[in-house]
C-alpha cells in the first residue's frame, strides 16, 4: 500500500561493496526507480540498478552536426548568394576559408546543448529535494552510501519496502515525505 505522501524510502550503507550489493538485490526483488547516492562514482553501479544510458551525447552530436550544417549554409548563403565578392581570383565561397568558423559553430552549440541538455535531463534547478529531510543523508559526500526507492515504484509499499531494505543490510532506514 502506497501513501501519496511518501517520497520514497532510503537506507544507509557503510561501503561501496555493500550498496553495490544492494543494489544487485534490489533490482533482482523488481524494484525499478530506485538510485544510489555515493560519495565517489562506484563502478558498475548503473548497470546493478538497471539504469540506461542517457542520451546526452547524442544530444551533443546532433547539435554539433547542426552547428556545421548552420555554419557552412550560412557561410554559403552570404559569400555565394547575398553578396559574392571575388577576391584574388578565388570563388566567392571557398570551401577551405570557412573550416575555422565552421569548427567554433560545432564547439559552440555542443558545449551549450551539453550544459543545457544536462540540466533538462537531470531535471535542474531543483532547490529542494525530498532525500535532504534523510537524517544522515549529509553524510554522503564524506564517508556513507545511500540507497533510495521511490514511492512511485509499482513494487514500493510503505511497510514492507523499509524491511527490504534492512534485510538486504541497510541501516538507518527511513521513509520520506514529499
Amino acid at each position: 500500500m502506497t501513501n501519496t505522501n511518501n517520497w520514497g524510502a532510503v537506507a544507509e550503507f557503510d561501503s561501496a561493496a555493500a550498496i553495490y550489493q544492494a543494489c544487485e538485490k534490489v533490482t533482482a526483488e523488481g524494484y525499478t526507480r530506485t538510485d544510489a547516492h555515493t560519495p565517489f562514482p562506484v563502478h558498475g553501479i548503473d548497470k546493478a540498478l538497471r539504469q540506461s544510458e542517457s542520451g546526452l551525447g547524442w544530444l551533443v552530436v546532433c547539435f554539433g552536426l547542426a552547428g556545421i550544417l548552420l555554419a557552412q549554409g550560412m557561410m554559403y548563403w552570404m559569400n555565394a548568394v547575398d553578396y559574392p565578392i571575388w577576391v584574388s581570383g578565388k570563388q566567392p565561397y571557398a570551401w577551405p576559408s570557412t573550416i575555422p568558423i565552421t569548427f567554433e559553430l560545432m564547439i559552440l552549440l555542443s558545449g551549450l546543448s551539453a550544459v543545457f541538455g544536462m540540466f533538462a535531463l537531470n531535471r535542474l534547478p531543483r532547490l529542494h529535494h525530498p532525500i535532504f529531510s534523510h537524517s544522515s543523508i549529509h553524510r554522503v559526500t564524506d564517508d556513507r552510501f545511500f540507497l533510495s526507492i521511490e514511492a512511485t515504484d509499482p513494487k514500493f509499499d510503505s511497510t514492507a519496502t523499509p524491511k527490504f531494505l534492512e534485510s538486504i543490510g541497510g541501516s538507518n532506514v527511513e521513509i520520506l515525505e514529499d
